[in-house]
């Protein structure tokens, strides 16, 4: 949770400003007494929020003004201005609401307002809501979709299932500050035991769900254990892809996916001390987080990928020459356009038979999502559980989100698998809205951001193809904008130093306005 004290400076607003210093449609940061404030004219009035997201502490000042919508500048999160309430994640929490008085030509914020209620915030329901609500993965759809059924105001009981004992983290830290050292493990649950708790949601860690019975309505964990549902969700995410490689048992190669995975990586690169040797395999986003991670820790990185260069399939060849430059600044040293062969007892044998000593390996070559729970269970799956625009399986009251889900894009209507953080999230709400029967359609448009060293590219829209790529700005100075072309609509924008223009692009992408 964010500080949200830490940003407060500008004007005093508890002393007033002049009512000419926010016109309609915008907003200005300031303080009241040491806590950043927000305020915004909408529609004639002034409101005040807390000006400090509660995601990561973004500056919501910078972010950009929709309606009653503030939208954070970092990672996107939307909260509503006449609530507080975080609407859109990656936040959770809301920001606080203060009194706003205009008199005199002068606008006052004064006392904290009591915080607001999202219940039922987004309309009708059925009838008739299910008797409970079983959600298969504690990751950031699972838990997401159990704080939206309660904040909606469902009462029923919600049980939560996950195999992983640590569920739920911020699995997007896992690659970048904690596996860097610059983050405490204090900072890693997603959640404490108490938001369950208090909310009355059963958190069954270690638990997995070894069969589903649609008929019946049952999940059956592994231990022998049946546990009835209403409505379920599967948000039982995806496993990195393990290379099926000639190896011995004296070099060690990691996966990234659970936090016992990162720990168990600090432990390998504190075995190995300064100046140690790893090799990374795969030059995937997750591939090239933990070589900057790594390389903070002042470990020799190598790695190693079959392409020529590094993420050129999903950013395209300018950024990708851009990406490798950066990491080799930073000391990474490439191998592409070679794959591994095997691993000794002390190094990765490349395919040109080239040796790269190693004190332990890790791979980043992409995940696959969990199906087997579906699959067992006859629920149509094509690379992902299949869900239509309600999320809703091809079993009635089955609904799937996250990293498994396929659905349909609302921008070029093919089915989609997105593995994003804050997409797993958003999907959440809108499945757990729909187990109550709002007959919400899935609309939102993908948004990632991935950190390298000190670079944050964010990264909007669903570009599988592209005709051309147009770029505004400067790729080397970190200012730009790459505009991806298909059919002359752009399908996805990148942009490095323009947080309001990625913002705008999410925006128009979502509405079907080409930039």
């Amino acid at each position: 949770m964010a500080d949200q004290n830490q940003q407060a400076a500008g004007p005093d607003l508890a002393a007033g400003i002049d009512a000419s210093q926010i016109a309609e449609g915008t907003m200005l940061g300031g303080r009241v007494g040491d806590e950043a404030v927000l305020v915004a004219r909408v529609g004639g009035r002034c409101f005040a929020i807390g000006a400090t997201c509660t995601h990561y502490g973004g500056p919501l000042a910078e972010g950009l003004l929709d309606g009653e919508k503030v939208h954070c500048p970092w990672h996107h999160a939307v909260f509503d201005l006449r609530t507080g309430v975080a609407e859109g994640p990656p936040a959770i929490d809301p920001v606080p609401c203060w009194r706003v008085e205009e008199a005199g030509g002068r606008v006052r914020v004064l006392a904290r307002e009591p915080a607001a209620s999202a219940h039922g915030a987004h309309g009708a329901r059925r009838a008739a809501v299910p008797e409970s609500v079983v959600i298969v993965g504690a990751g950031a759809a699972g838990v997401i979709a159990a704080d939206t059924l309660r904040r909606e105001g469902y009462e029923g009981p919600i049980t939560i299932v996950d195999a992983d004992s640590d569920a739920p983290v911020d699995r997007p830290n896992l690659s970048k500050d904690y596996l860097a050292g610059n983050a405490p493990e204090e900072w890693m649950p997603m959640r404490p035991d108490s938001f369950f708790s208090e909310r009355g949601i059963a958190l069954r860690r270690g638990a997995r769900a070894a069969s589903l019975d649609v008929g019946a309505k049952r999940v059956r964990l592994d231990d022998g254990e049946d546990i009835a549902y209403g409505a379920l969700l599967l948000a039982t995410g995806a496993s990195p892809v393990k290379l099926p490689l000639p190896t011995t048992d004296k070099l060690s190669m990691f996966t990234l996916r659970t936090l016992g995975d990162s720990r168990a990586i600090i432990r390998a690169a504190g075995a190995a001390g300064d100046g140690g040797k790893v090799v990374v395999i795969g030059a995937s986003f997750i591939g090239l987080e933990v070589a900057a991670s790594l390389r903070a820790r002042n470990l020799e990185v190598h790695v190693v990928a079959p392409e020529t260069r590094p993420l050129e399939r999903v950013l395209g060849p300018a950024m990708g020459d851009w990406i490798r430059t950066l990491h080799e600044e930073h000391g990474v040293i490439f191998h592409l356009g070679q794959k591994p062969r095997e691993l000794t007892d002390d190094a990765v044998i490349l395919e040109n038979g080239d040796p790269l000593p190693a004190a332990f390996v890790v791979a980043g070559v992409g995940v696959r999502p969990n199906v087997g729970l579906a699959e067992q269970a006859g629920l149509a799956v094509d690379r992902g559980v299949v869900v239509d625009e309600y999320l809703e399986t091809s079993a009635r009251g089955i609904f799937a989100a996250g990293d498994v889900a396929r659905y349909p894009d609302p921008i070029t209507g093919a089915k989609i698998r997105v593995e994003h953080w804050v997409a797993a999230e958003r999907e959440a709400q809108t499945a757990a809205r729909n187990i109550l029967g709002a007959g919400e359609r899935y609309t939102a448009v993908p948004f990632f951001w991935s950190a390298h060293y000190d670079a944050t590219i964010s990264y909007v829209g669903h570009a599988e193809r592209w005709d051309s790529i147009a770029v505004d700005g400067s790729i080397e100075q970190r200012d730009c904008e790459l505009r991806y072309i298909d059919g002359g609509k752009a399908t996805a924008v990148v942009t490095m130093g323009r947080d309001t223009t990625n913002l705008a692009a999410e925006l128009a992408l979502s509405r079907g306005e080409s930039r």
